[in-house]
């Protein structure tokens, strides 16, 4: 119960801050700007995975809790109760949001700027790379050393500096269903729901291969 509480709370910390900065910045005419919203972003998850990754392993997000059971570094019988926890703290962050901030329309909702397809593809691979470099640094139920913060922190907040402004730059499935179910943005919330998770999964396949990991088996087979 402790390990699902701090991913209620990791999750709630990342979607409160970092949509929070774009609400905000709605708000107050651009004042964080969009940098300072990626940074913000980037700053939270480091933040949350230092104070919750040897609680919990600093999931907070459905995406790469999967990704991490496929990768045989989290049990499969954690994965539900995991991600039940990521969705309630991100739904929790954006009903409180939502009475800080009642006028603001999506509260922080990722929707695509160009076509679904672009963005599709965008956050596949975002989070492709995100769960690379996760896969790195960082084992399914505890952190290693003292850089994995800043390395997975880094590659959030880089992703949402280029990328967000097309896609949203979501990368967790959670951080999406938050303000979408809040706000009532439900109509491509299918985008950022499948494509991150389907890219963590691939990161794992491909992670795999390159380090010689027993799941080269599977990608053979495949």
């Amino acid at each position: 119960m402790r390990r699902y509480i701090a991913e209620i709370i990791g999750t709630f910390a990342i979607v409160f801050c970092g949509t929070g900065a774009i609400i905000i910045d709605q708000e107050t005419n651009g004042t964080i700007s969009h940098s300072g919203i990626a940074i913000t972003f980037g700053l939270i998850v480091m933040a949350m995975i230092y104070a919750l990754g040897s609680i919990s392993g600093a999931h907070f997000n459905p995406a790469v809790t999967i990704a991490f059971s496929i990768a045989n570094k989290f049990k499969k019988r954690e994965i539900i109760p995991y991600v039940i926890s990521q969705f309630l703290g991100a739904i929790l962050a954006s009903g409180l949001l939502y009475l800080l901030f009642p006028s603001n329309a999506f509260l922080g909702a990722t929707i695509p700027s160009g076509s679904n397809m672009q963005s599709f593809i965008l956050e596949f691979i975002l989070t492709f790379l995100l769960m690379l470099v996760i896969l790195s640094v960082a084992h399914g139920s505890k952190e290693q050393g003292m850089f994995a913060g800043i390395a997975i922190g880094s590659v959030v907040g880089l992703e949402a500096m280029f990328a967000g402004p097309i896609c949203g730059a979501s990368m967790n499935p959670a951080r999406s269903l938050g303000p979408a179910f809040v706000a009532d943005q439900m109509e491509q919330l299918w985008i950022y729901l499948l494509a991150p998770t389907l890219g963590a999964a691939v990161a794992v396949f491909i992670w795999s291969y390159l380090t010689n990991n027993k799941l080269k088996e599977k990608i053979i087979k495949l």
